[in-house]
């Protein structure tokens, strides 16, 4: 290749190439190699330690370090993309680590409320969701659950309080409100911590006669964390 042809190659690769959001190196990725990698070793070995009792949960990774840091930058920095990669994360940890490999759940992601959403500009559940379903190949329904109030933010809040918070936050979609998935439905959010949101969630879902089998989340809070 002629010299010049090298140097208009070389212009345009670092023209194309952006900066990493979580540590600003120059990369073609959502992610530079070393983030990436790092994000990657945040998965657990026990995914399913926790799928157990009234609300089974799916744990990928726990609430801490580069993951926390790359679930920040995805609500708040305006990256999406970065849930599109937690979301297949989640979903090759399910396909290895399923508690139930035999069931096909229905996928719903817990839901903004559109307020929130619109000046978001995205659930991020739902991307991870998306992803996700892309993954194991399960049936993604974006319309089986509602938000119909808007709730202050849970940062801060004591346990007693986050679900008074959320009490009434969800409601049955209108097209499941007479007749109830056949399937089992699998929650899809980005954090677990109090567990709050999750169990409004399941009361709102249950109380219609839906079966919840459980939460996946790509972050999972242990309690001896002040998250």
């Amino acid at each position: 290749m002629p010299s010049w042809q090298n140097h208009f190659q070389g212009f345009l690769n670092l023209f194309l190439q952006s900066h990493c959001p979580l540590c600003q190196r120059s990369t073609s990725e959502t992610l530079c190699l070393y983030c990436a990698r790092q994000l990657h070793n945040c998965g657990q070995k026990h995914p399913s330690a926790s799928w157990q009792g009234e609300i089974p949960i799916f744990g990928w990774g726990v609430y801490g370090g580069s993951l926390k840091r790359a679930i920040a930058v995805m609500k708040y920095e305006n990256q999406p993309n970065i849930a599109r990669i937690l979301g297949t994360y989640l979903g090759e940890a399910w396909l290895l680590n399923s508690p139930q490999p035999h069931t096909q759940p229905v996928v719903v992601p817990i839901p903004m409320h559109p307020d929130k959403q619109k000046q978001r500009g995205y659930n991020q559940a739902a991307l991870i969701a998306e992803s996700f379903c892309q993954t194991t190949k399960l049936k993604l329904n974006l319309n089986v659950l509602e938000r119909v109030r808007e709730t202050q933010a849970q940062f801060g809040l004591s346990a007693s309080e986050r679900e008074k918070n959320l009490a009434e936050a969800f409601a049955v979609g209108k097209e499941f409100r007479r007749q109830c998935p056949s399937m089992p439905v699998l929650l899809i959010d980005d954090i677990y911590t109090t567990g709050a949101t999750t169990k409004s969630a399941v009361q709102t879902l249950r109380q219609s006669g839906i079966t919840v089998l459980g939460l996946a989340a790509v972050a999972i809070a242990i309690k001896d964390q002040h998250n």
